[in-house]
């Protein structure tokens, strides 16, 4: 699947929730593996803020981004609906330290995204493959996220609040195609008695009965509750049991829970990529969620590619006798068994490393390891595959080796071994010339990787 930015740029304009600011976000296409982005337009120099777990600075009430002295609040909404409309790259410039806050869900979001319309873009999705559980928790407040291995993107969320009126309730998106529908809608929520700690710590200035659901749910006389709506500017609300208070009803009864199931897709979006996983979620909130999102960030920045699924019962994209039609190597230089996937710009390898390899004999006899030079004449056999499939009669081109830069050995390959090679282009193929990098894995671990450049020629 290929990357997604919007189509055309688009604005959202209204008040934002903590600072009760008139703001305007501009959500903007962006270029191959930008990512989510925001820029302060109102500051000196705009500075712009990385969407990504590593610049989350504060939680409390919304996701704060903040890189030095300069901040974002806010953004999980916004977020939570560029991520379930599949769109991999955006630029939202804002004009104020918050994003607006509209009614309280990402629907308004979802409903201009789509007025915008997406577009693909050249380079292939990189996903974030969930391999075994990820677990976090925080015994204080009994929330607890695990994220699951899973082939598709799936949440559960149970809530359960110290209230008569929202105690247990519980919400799932199954399929991201059920977020338009089924998650976007749902507001934020606020009991009355968090609202004056609220606004004492200088939040929820721009909150009122249409941006927020609000929740009666411990006593509370006529006249306290009336100072309450004088300072948040509202009419006094007419109260005679626990309940909801606002004019508009519920659009689910389980509309709270679907609320904090929308927000943990928008802080999950600040892992930087698409997860594959399911994710189960108790009691979240802000907090919790950036740290699974933190823990997932610092495996990505140690290994920067994953190593590839590999699923042997899954029918290969080329088998070892349709490799042969396209390499003219044989026995005992075919160093390449099977084709597992490939896309526009990447592919995926395998070789079995047994103990019958001829190699083996001379090195070293005692302590058998596959030859270093040979973890890159692999890699560059895969890549060739990958570079003959894009001409028609692959079979009458051959590639050949010009450079090889950057090259590592982390690990030993070693009899019983299976390699996955991933190759991928770093720079289109130009006049015949492609550059590459090569990344093997032996299980999650790489252990060799290079960058080189090989050309094709038609044979004679």
């Amino acid at each position: 699947m290929k990357q997604l930015t919007l189509s055309n740029p688009f604005k959202s304009s209204g008040k934002g929730l903590h600072t009760g600011r008139q703001l305007t976000a501009e959500f903007c296409p962006a270029a191959d593996n930008h990512g989510y982005k925001i820029q302060r337009v109102d500051l000196e120099d705009a500075p712009v803020i990385d969407c990504l777990a590593d610049y989350v600075v504060a939680t409390n009430r919304g996701t704060v981004l903040g890189r030095g002295d300069v901040t974002v609040s806010t953004v999980e909404h916004a977020l939570a609906a560029l991520y379930a409309s599949g769109i991999d790259n955006c630029l939202i410039k804002v004009d104020g330290p918050e994003l607006p806050i509209l009614d309280g869900s990402a629907q308004p979001f979802m409903e201009a995204i789509a007025a915008a319309g997406t577009v693909e873009q050249k380079s292939d999705k990189d996903y974030y493959v969930v391999k075994h559980k990820i677990e976090v928790s925080d015994p204080d407040s009994g929330s607890k996220i695990m994220i699951l291995p899973d082939d598709e993107f799936s949440v559960e969320v149970k809530v359960n609040f110290n209230s008569p009126v929202l105690a247990n309730q519980y919400a799932s998106m199954e399929h991201v195609d059920e977020f338009a529908r089924e998650i976007a809608p749902a507001r934020t929520f606020v009991f009355v008695r968090e609202i004056e700690p609220l606004l004492a710590a200088g939040l929820i200035k721009g909150g009122d009965l249409d941006n927020a659901i609000v929740i009666y749910d411990s006593p509370m006389d006529d006249a306290r509750l009336a100072e309450i709506a004088a300072v948040v500017g509202v009419d006094v609300p007419h109260v005679e049991s626990y309940g909801y208070i606002n004019p508009k009803p519920l659009q689910f009864e389980n509309e709270p829970a679907r609320h904090k199931l929308l927000d943990v897709i928008g802080d999950i979006a600040l892992i930087g990529r698409p997860l594959k996983g399911k994710v189960i979620a108790t009691k979240p909130g802000h907090g919790i969620n950036t740290r699974i999102a933190k823990d997932i960030r610092r495996d990505i920045k140690r290994q920067e590619v994953q190593a590839p699924v590999y699923d042997p019962n899954k029918e290969p994209v080329f088998d070892n006798n349709a490799i042969r039609t396209m390499l003219p190597h044989r026995y005992p230089f075919l160093l390449v068994d099977k084709v597992i996937d490939m896309g526009g710009s990447y592919i995926v390898g395998v070789k079995n490393v047994t103990t019958n390899e001829p190699f083996f004999l001379g090195h070293f006899p005692q302590e058998p390891v596959m030859p270093g030079v040979l973890l890159v004449e692999a890699m560059a056999q895969t890549g060739g595959m990958l570079v003959l499939s894009t001409v028609d009669e692959p079979d009458r081109y051959s590639t050949y080796f010009m450079k090889i830069d950057n090259v590592k050995f982390r690990q030993k390959v070693i009899p019983g071994d299976t390699l996955l090679f991933h190759v991928s282009f770093l720079t289109p193929l130009r006049r015949g010339c492609a550059v590459m990098k090569g990344l093997a894995f032996v299980g999650e671990k790489i252990v060799c990787e290079c960058e080189f450049m090989a050309q094709i020629i038609k044979n004679k």
